[in-house]
Order: structure tokens, then C-alpha cells, then sequence
């Protein structure tokens, strides 16, 4: 038989003890949401047209009862820290500092009210357990610290005393102060009532809820409905009946009446399916797959899915089954994981920098520029592709104000709105955020695709925004951007978004606390991990917890109490239920299984069939395919054309190391994407080496170089450098960090090869400089090629030294001798470790036309190796140097394994396979 659930039982001992009077009943759930759903069994109960009875939460209720107003968690820090200021004469603290503790302090007014303790025997204890723990310090100890703190204690009092006094004046309250002042008004209440209260689908209560429920009971104007599980009821040591068990045995009204109601459900059949998986996302998918199987067999609103964490919710939404047309979200988001949060926050840290990096000027950060760009509520309305462009192209590390301003139009409001500078003045600051999420807001409404989801995300942000300004306006306590920030991030919470939807149709999604007196046919609840499913022991609190004991205050025991009830009471009418957890140790969201999983397979009933899996995402055999290419009609179209403009030796080299790179960067000719250098990259340091070297010696090409000349040209090296580094790194920064340094070691680097030009001057070196950064071609024409292929590069250095050409490489990076050497010319094309051999033999191919009969030297100057000198391209046998200059023998050799290369590349059979690097 199928269990019926508590609002249908509750509508039907509505409808069938209170059908006259039904208009005056007044029923007070845990929870607001609930309300929809007791209307609906109510509307299948009744048979005619009738008033509805008044259904409330408890916490409306209870305000009702104090007449007094609940304000939120923010306006209650500023207005305690007012009562603050008026009670502290002299080293008062600003608000940021304040509110540290503020909201600690507050939570424990909330407690000590909400368990009706007496205050001033609570902050005493506090006192005098934190004098004990100083009891044995000699006034000669006793430091500043060590008195305000203790002061600090003494003044709790005096805190709570005067707060609670200055908002009662106002007719605005906490919630612990509001239940303390309902049950001083309970007298008052219950006399001015007439209608019956019932009170249904509790479990813990606090001191001021058991009183006033015992009071009304008393004098019998109001009957208190459990919804109370048999098994849990009567097993001493079972949480999910800990509350139950003390109100029985504690509560007067019991010693002569029923308790009701208690249930025998837990006992019936159920399916239990416990399943593991990795992580959230792995979770979120194994729910869409458990929904997409059991969609057809069942309605969607006979089921349920609790998350155990909120920040599953949109993963979750973007795995689901399009079997699901309809859902209710009953739970909130919170502003923490707000898409539109997140861009605020970016918007503080750029401003926050920009006018925080110097008091004379606006200067952006390029990295919090980008951020604000990019970021997916900005991108489509700022054109920021443009100005993101700009900023790559020129290498913009800071940004000035108007520098930026610069390149957008001025007609683009919206650019402008987001980079206006900021003054100090917090209020103005809310109002720009406030007018970008509007017009954010304004853009989305206007797209044809109208995103309601991230509309929901901004106007949550939009209303926090607005809130915190006006409370700003209100009080004069924050007074700079940073402690604008520091509140902003204590509130951001209260951005939670309440989505809207139909509550009586479709899948239902919701919170564990929203799951409060519902009842579903199959349940799915996630992060069944400790820590989670139940929380963890927090203890955000100045009392002990030997005190909290003492005192009757709830512990992490009673709060875990609560979670087994919500649990178990989610599986007490459900027939299917599946429970999942992450099976992953470690990470943020990761952790031991749920001990209420533990519990289940220890405690399992007959009539429960449990099963246990884990769920891996599908691995395949291989981590993945190495790519391979076939040479399409397109592809030797497209070699062609290249072997006709010409192959460079890195083209080549390219080919070497790598198939698929030359493929992806030389035939579809992909390049990487231009990036701000914010720390001066190896290439960039040569080019700029190269270009200084190059300004330096072109005044003296084809003449022989003498002392004086590279003298002069120590002179001039370090001004060289720094035009260079302008001209190379635009608009970066030199002057600091890890580029100055990059900067100095250029200039190191010119000075010690001018010193060392300079050193075989004087060791009389005959030195005359020909060409400098010259591009060179040549037609390789061979009978083994296809057709005629064109060689082009571009030589750093052609010299006459003593009477013998030299083709000069520089390298910035560090290069030996051997890896200039060879022994046979077998393989030479095949392996990368031969590259700079490649290149130097090609180089002395183009250029070896122009200088015939000419002796020949190629070889490389390493800059991170100067003690070396030149080394040349040399053939060894063993350790002897066979050849160490290149005639046509070398070249014919050379070029024999060139052509091999060039037809491997030009074969249209041969694909373009994938290397293992």
C-alpha cells in the first residue's frame, strides 16, 4: 500500500475536525514553502467553496506574537556597532575591524535569546572563565592586549544590555531577541485569541518555541502534529529521534495525552541505491542518467532531488535529461558562486589596484583589465575583443586612465562605465556598480535569447548592491574602497537567488532544509560525504562548548541531530532512493562517505534491499590517438606553394621535431594568439640582442673593424639596449622585477661580446663585418626533387676574419660544441638534436653562391657560452676533427640528406603522423 503523505494526512484532519471553522485555523509550519503544498491537498480535500485556513511559517508567527520587526543580518551590524560607538570612549575600533567580531558576538545574542537563558549569569561565566585563565599573571605581565581583551569580556554585558534596548525602541529586532519577546507577550497573546493554532511537522525546537507550543497547549488553543518515525521514536541512541524523545518525556501535556503523530513507514519496502562517483561534476551527470531512466516510469513531481551542496545546482541543471520540461527549484544559490558576484568583485580588485598603485595617478593592471573584458556578462556588450587587441598588440603591462579611455569610442557608455575612476567616496562607488549590473540587466532583456537564469544571478547582485548603499548612506562608518570591500564580501551572501517556478509540477530540486514536510515517492540526495551530509563541527562562537553544555545550548551533537532527522525523514515515505556520494579522498568537495550511509547498511531493515556501486566516468584504453593527417589535394597545394615561396631551416626544423606542428602552423598557418609578455620571454631577449648588435655594427659594415670602433661601441651599448627593449617590448615595463633584471642581462650580454670583439682585435684578428641580419635565398635543384625548391633565411652575421668566411649564428641560450658535431651524415634530418646543424648548413647553402672559391666557416657564438668563442660545424672521428669548414664536398653531402627531408614532406603518401615529444 502506497504511504500517504503528512500534508495529505494533515489536510484530511483539517478538513474533517475543523470544517466549520476552518477559515479561523491558523497552521504554522517549519517553513514557508510548504504552505503551496498543504493549499494543494487542502483543494483535494474539500468538496465545496470555502476560505482557506491562515498558514504561516513559524518565524512569521512568532513575529506576530512579539510585534516586532526582523531586520537583516547587515542592518544589525550597523546597528550594533552604533551602540558600540555611543558605549566605547576611546580606542574604538573602524567598522571593518568591528565587524570581525560583531558578527561572532551577535550570533551568540541570537542563541542565548532563542534558548532563554539569563544573560548577564551567561557573560559572567564567559568573564570569569577567560580571569581563570590569567589568574596567575603578575601585574608586571599584564600587557595592553592582555587588559583590552579582558575588558572586552566585562563589556559583553553592557554590549547586550544597551543593543537590546536600542532596538526595542526602534520596533526591530534579531531573531533570538524577537523569541524572547514573544514568549514575555505570550500572556497577552493567547488571551486576545479565539481561533485554534495547530503546529505541524516540527522537530527540534528552542526553549522559546517548546514554551510557547507548551503554553498554547495548555490552555488547549493549539495542538502540536509530529511527524515522528516509530523506529527512530523508540530507539534510544537514534538521532533522527533525539528531539522526539526528549519532548515526550519532558512535556507536562504528555503525562495525560498522546503524543501524536507517530508513523510506521520507515519499516515498509524500499529500494536503496548507494552509488559512488568522482567529484561534483561526475555526481551532477550520474543524476541526470538516474532521472532519464525512471522519467517514463514515474511523474516528474513524485520526485525529488536534495543537494547536499547549493554549488552543484548548475552543473546539475546542464545535465539534465530533455525528458525533464518542467523543475522547481526550491532552494537559494548562494551570491558566493553568483556569476555577476564574480564580476564585481573583479571590479573592486582592478579599481582597488588602479587607485591604490599611486596616489597621483589612475593606472590599471593589465590582468585585472582583462578579467573585467572578458568576463562572459561583459564581453558581448563592451566591444572587448577590440580593446583587449590593443592591449596584447602593444604589450600593455599598466594602463593609464585616459590611456584606456582611448581606445574605445566614446560612444560605447558602457566601456566608460566600467573603468570611470572610483573616489573614495563608498556610496558613489555602490551607485557606478549598481548603474553596470543595470545595464547589464537592460542588454540581457534586450537579447532575442533571453537568459533568465543569468538575469536572476544579476538582479540578486543588483538588489545587495542597492541595499548596502542605502545603508551606507545611513550610517558615515565606512570610508574607503578596502573597507567597502571587506563588508561587500561579508554580505555578498545575502545575494542568494530565490528561483521562481512552479511548485506542483516538474522534477523537484531543492535544499535539505527545504525538504522540511515534504514527502516524494523517489528521492536522489547528493554529497553524501562527511563533512557535508552532515556538516562538519563549526564552531563560529565565543562560547566553549563545555559551556554550551552547561548551559543547555545546542552543540555540533544537536545540530547533527537535526541533519539525521531531515535524512531519515526524506527516506521515511520514499520507495526508490538513491544516495551519492564523491568517492574522491582529496580536494575541496571531496571526503569520507556519509556515516548515514554507514548507519544504513549497519541498521538495515528486512523489508529494505540495499545495493552498493561505483561509478567510473568511461576510460579508454589509450589517454588518446596520436593525430594523423593525410595529404589531401589541398595540403600539396598548399606545399607547393611553400616550397616555391621557400623553406626556412625552422620550417624544417619545425617538420623535425614535430609533423602535426608543421601541419597545424605552417600549412593551415595557425599562430598563437598575441598575449601581453608580462615577464620579457628567452625569444624576446634575443631579438632584442640581435637588433642591439645589429644598430651597433651597421656604421661599420665592410671595413675592417679596429680597437677604437668597438670601443665606441661600449659607449653605446647600453643606450642601444634600452631603444631596442622600446622598440621590441613596446609599452611593458623595464624599470622593475624580473624585467629589469631581464634588461641588465642584455646589456651584460652585448658588453662581454664587445669585449670579447674587442680582445681578438687585439690579439690581431683581421676583422671586416659583410652583412648583418641579411635574407638569403637559393633554388635547390636536384633531379631527385619533384620540382625546384626555393631555401630562404635570414643570417645574423657574415664576416672576413683572417682572411675566411664565417657565417655567424647568435644564440641567446646556452650551446656546446658537440652539439655542432657529427661523425656521418646518417639520421641527420631525422632527429631534432641536429637543428642548429640543419640551419648552419643551409645558411652556407644560400650564401656559398655568392663568395665562390671562397674557404668557408659556419658556426654559432653563444651568448650564455662566450668563453667558447666561435664554434664552428665540424665533422669528428672519434675526438679528432676531420672537417671543420664546409667546401662542396660537405654541401653535396648535405644536401643528398636535405632532399631526403623535402621529399618526406612532399610525398602525398606519407600523412603527417604525430610525434611523442
Amino acid at each position: 500500500m502506497k504511504p500517504i503523505s503528512f500534508l495529505s494526512l494533515l489536510a484530511k484532519h483539517i478538513v474533517a475536525n475543523y470544517s466549520t471553522t476552518i477559515e479561523e485555523l491558523v497552521v504554522v509550519l517549519p517553513n514557508k514553502r510548504a504552505k503551496v503544498f498543504l493549499l494543494e491537498e487542502l483543494k483535494k480535500e474539500i468538496q465545496q467553496n470555502s476560505f482557506a485556513p491562515k498558514i504561516i511559517s513559524i518565524e512569521d508567527f512568532i513575529q506576530d506574537i512579539a510585534g516586532i520587526r526582523s531586520i537583516d543580518s547587515v542592518e544589525l551590524l550597523f546597528e550594533f556597532y552604533n551602540v558600540y560607538i555611543s558605549l566605547t570612549e576611546k580606542d574604538k575600533q573602524p567598522f571593518e575591524q568591528f565587524s570581525n567580531w560583531g558578527k561572532t558576538l551577535l550570533q551568540d545574542f541570537n542563541e542565548i535569546d532563542r534558548y532563554l537563558l539569563e544573560p548577564n549569569h551567561v557573560f559572567s561565566y564567559l568573564k570569569d572563565i577567560e580571569a581563570i585563565k590569567r589568574w596567575n599573571l603578575e601585574p608586571q605581565d599584564k600587557t595592553k592586549l592582555i587588559d583590552n581583551y579582558l575588558l572586552f569580556w566585562e563589556n559583553m554585558p553592557l554590549y547586550y544590555d544597551a543593543f537590546y534596548k536600542h532596538l526595542l525602541s526602534k520596533g526591530i529586532g534579531y531573531q533570538g531577541l524577537i523569541y524572547r519577546e514573544a514568549v514575555e507577550n505570550l500572556n497577552h497573546f493567547s488571551n486576545s485569541i479565539e481561533h485554534k493554532i495547530i503546529f505541524a511537522g516540527f522537530n527540534a525546537l528552542n526553549q522559546a518555541e517548546e514554551k510557547i507550543f507548551q503554553h498554547l497547549l495548555s490552555l488547549e488553543k493549539a495542538d502540536v502534529l509530529w511527524d515522528v518515525e516509530e523506529t527512530f521514536l523508540n530507539d534510544p541512541y537514534h538521532d533522527a529521534g533525539l528531539f522526539a524523545r526528549k519532548m515526550k518525556r519532558s512535556w507536562p501535556h504528555y503525562k495525560a495525552n498522546p503524543y501524536e503523530w507517530i508513523f510506521n513507514e520507515f519499516k515498509q519496502p524500499k529500494t536503496i541505491k548507494i552509488m559512488g562517483t568522482p567529484k561534483t561534476i561526475g555526481q551532477a551527470k550520474l543524476v541526470g542518467e538516474i532521472i532519464e531512466s525512471i522519467s517514463s516510469s514515474q511523474p516528474l513531481d513524485k520526485i525529488a532531488v536534495v543537494l547536499g551542496e547549493e554549488n552543484m545546482l548548475i552543473p546539475l541543471l546542464n545535465s539534465l535529461p530533455e525528458a525533464v520540461s518542467h523543475l522547481n527549484i526550491t532552494m537559494g544559490y548562494s551570491g558566493k558562486n553568483n556569476p555577476a558576484q564574480l564580476l564585481v568583485s573583479k571590479l573592486f580588485k582592478m579599481h582597488q589596484n588602479a587607485f591604490n598603485r599611486s596616489k597621483n595617478s589612475y593606472v590599471f593592471y593589465y590582468k585585472d583589465v582583462l578579467e573585467v573584458l572578458q568576463n562572459p556578462l561583459v564581453e558581448p556588450f563592451a566591444k572587448a575583443k577590440v580593446v583587449v587587441k590593443k592591449i596584447n598588440e602593444n604589450n600593455y603591462t599598466f594602463i593609464t586612465h585616459s590611456k584606456l579611455l582611448d581606445f574605445c569610442d566614446n560612444e560605447n557608455q558602457f566601456f566608460s562605465l566600467l573603468f570611470q575612476k572610483w573616489e573614495a567616496n563608498p556610496v558613489t562607488v555602490l551607485e557606478k556598480i549598481s548603474s553596470i549590473l543595470l545595464q547589464i540587466r537592460n542588454y540581457l532583456l534586450d537579447e532575442s535569447s533571453n537568459d533568465r537564469l543569468t538575469n536572476s544571478f544579476v538582479y540578486a547582485v543588483f538588489k545587495v548592491v542597492n541595499k548596502l548603499a542605502t545603508y551606507c548612506e545611513q550610517h558615515n562608518h565606512i570610508t574607503s574602497i578596502d573597507g567597502l570591500f571587506s563588508l561587500y564580501k561579508q554580505i555578498i551572501d545575502l545575494a542568494e537567488v530565490s528561483f521562481e517556478g512552479e511548485p506542483l509540477q516538474g522534477l523537484q530540486i531543492m535544499g535539505v532544509l527545504e525538504s522540511r514536510v515534504l514527502d516524494f515517492d523517489t528521492v536522489i540526495i547528493t554529497s553524501m560525504n562527511e563533512g557535508v551530509f552532515p556538516a562538519g563541527k563549526s564552531q563560529n562562537s565565543f562560547i566553549p562548548l563545555d559551556v554550551k553544555r552547561e548551559l543547555g545550548l545546542p552543540t555540533f551533537k544537536e545540530k547533527d541531530a537535526i541533519y539525521t532527522y531531515h535524512f531519515y525523514h526524506l527516506l521515511q515515505r520514499a520507495k526508490n532512493i538513491y544516495l551519492l556520494y564523491n568517492t574522491e579522498s582529496e580536494g575541496i568537495d571531496a571526503g569520507e562517505k556519509s556515516r548515514f550511509i554507514t548507519q544504513l547498511k549497519v541498521e538495515t531493515q528486512p523489508n529494505h534491499v540495499l545495493s552498493h556501486q561505483i561509478y567510473n566516468a568511461h576510460l579508454p584504453e589509450k589517454a588518446r590517438e596520436l593525430i594523423e593527417v593525410e595529404k589531401s589535394a589541398l595540403v600539396m597545394e598548399r606545399l607547393k606553394e611553400m616550397a616555391e615561396n621557400g623553406f626556412s631551416p625552422s620550417t624544417l626544423t619545425t617538420y623535425i621535431r614535430n609533423p602535426i606542428q608543421f601541419y597545424f602552423q605552417r600549412i593551415l598557418r595557425i599562430s598563437e594568439v598575441d598575449e601581453v609578455e608580462e615577464n620579457i620571454a628567452v625569444n624576446t631577449l634575443g631579438t632584442i640582442i640581435h637588433g642591439a648588435l645589429e644598430e651597433l655594427y651597421k656604421p661599420h659594415l665592410n671595413a675592417f673593424l679596429s680597437v677604437l670602433n668597438v670601443e665606441n661601441m661600449l659607449q653605446l651599448a647600453n643606450d642601444e639596449v634600452l631603444k631596442q627593449f622600446k622598440l621590441v617590448y613596446k609599452e611593458g615595463e623595464i624599470t622593475k622585477g624580473k624585467n629589469l633584471l631581464a634588461f641588465e642581462v642584455a646589456k651584460r650580454n652585448v658588453f662581454n661580446f664587445l669585449q670579447l670583439e674587442k680582445r681578438l682585435l687585439e690579439q690581431n684578428d683581421a676583422v671586416k663585418v659583410l652583412f648583418l641580419e641579411k635574407n638569403y635565398e637559393q633554388i635547390l635543384i636536384d633531379g631527385r626533387l619533384p620540382f625546384p625548391i626555393k631555401i630562404k633565411g635570414n643570417v645574423d652575421r657574415i664576416e672576413l676574419r683572417n682572411g675566411k668566411l664565417r657565417i655567424i649564428d647568435y644564440k641567446t641560450g646556452k650551446v656546446e660544441q658537440a652539439s655542432l658535431s657529427i661523425s656521418n651524415w646518417n639520421g641527420l634530418t631525422e632527429d631534432i638534436k641536429y637543428d642548429k646543424i640543419i640551419q648552419l648548413l643551409c645558411y652556407a647553402f644560400m650564401v656559398q653562391s655568392d663568395f665562390p672559391n671562397t674557404e668557408l666557416e659556419v658556426g654559432i657564438i653563444s651568448f650564455k657560452n662566450l668563453k667558447a668563442g666561435f664554434m664552428p660545424f665540424q665533422i669528428k672521428e672519434g675526438r679528432e676533427v676531420i672537417v671543420n669548414q664546409v667546401d662542396d664536398s660537405v654541401l653535396g653531402d648535405f644536401k643528398t640528406e636535405l632532399i631526403v627531408l623535402l621529399n618526406e614532406i612532399l610525398n602525398s603518401e606519407l600523412a603527417f603522423e604525430e610525434k611523442i615529444l
